[in-house]
């Protein structure tokens, strides 16, 4: 009986990291900008690409609705979330909050080997700008707050901003008017907060990071629109997920 147990804990276990192996593509996908606004998730479709159930597909449905980069509508389906123009100010407002936490926590409680990492981030960003590859770069834009809200040590702050951050890559999709300028414009506001956050300079760590995020408004094109995508072009080149 013990030996059975132990059997079933360990099925259990990899099915679980089987999913959460789909449910991290699937999120990298919106966070990199290849699923875009609109997209109908067709639980058949997925089924059939990553080599599980419709069962399966319906429950990293339901995790990415919860975190609001997914909408199930009743008797339709699922789609990647479409964000209102009042939904894009919303978390963006709310943005400019959580990382002025994050910013003052993260001036205080930061290491050298921190501002490496940070640095190493940006180092990626500049070399994705400079191959025209805006979809690493969008991935390592948004790692960048991420990388700060875990310097910051406060879970619930890491986990709302993860939120925040893969909403406003749909947000940038939709809106967004000119990617080349301002990839570069953020690269150069992710260095001057690396900066301040060395100098140990709270309140101007903080102001930069309000200024940062009011620019990503400003970029917005509340008319823009992208085109659905495929989800085979997405997911099927990977073959499905080894397990």
């Amino acid at each position: 009986m013990q030996f059975a147990s132990t059997v079933n804990n360990a099925e259990k276990t990899s099915r679980k990291v089987h999913d959460d192996q789909i449910y991290d593509q699937m999120f990298a996908a919106i966070l990199q900008q290849r699923l875009t606004p609109g997209t109908k998730l067709s639980e058949d479709t997925l089924g059939e690409i990553f080599g599980v159930s419709r069962t399966v597909i319906r429950k990293i449905l339901q995790r990415l609705a919860y975190e609001k980069v997914v909408q199930i509508l009743p008797n339709r389906g699922a789609f990647v979330a479409e964000p209102s123009a009042e939904e894009a100010r919303e978390v963006l407002y709310a943005r400019r909050v959580v990382e002025a936490a994050i910013m003052r926590l993260a001036v205080k409680s930061h290491s050298k080997e921190d501002l490496k990492t940070l640095e190493r981030n940006l180092e990626a960003e500049a070399k994705t700008i400079e191959a025209g590859q805006h979809s690493d770069w969008v991935a390592l834009s948004g790692n960048f707050h991420l990388l700060l809200a875990e310097i910051a040590s406060n879970r619930t702050l890491a986990d709302y901003l993860r939120e925040l951050v893969s909403r406003t890559s749909l947000i940038h999709i939709q809106y967004q008017s000119n990617k080349i300028a301002n990839q570069s414009c953020s690269c150069d506001e992710h260095a001057d907060i690396i900066e301040a956050i060395r100098e140990r300079d709270e309140d101007k760590a903080v102001a930069l990071m309000e200024r940062h995020i009011e620019e990503i408004e400003k970029s917005l094109n509340l008319d823009g629109r992208g085109a659905a995508s495929d989800l085979y072009e997405i997911f099927g080149a990977s073959g499905g997920v080894q397990g």
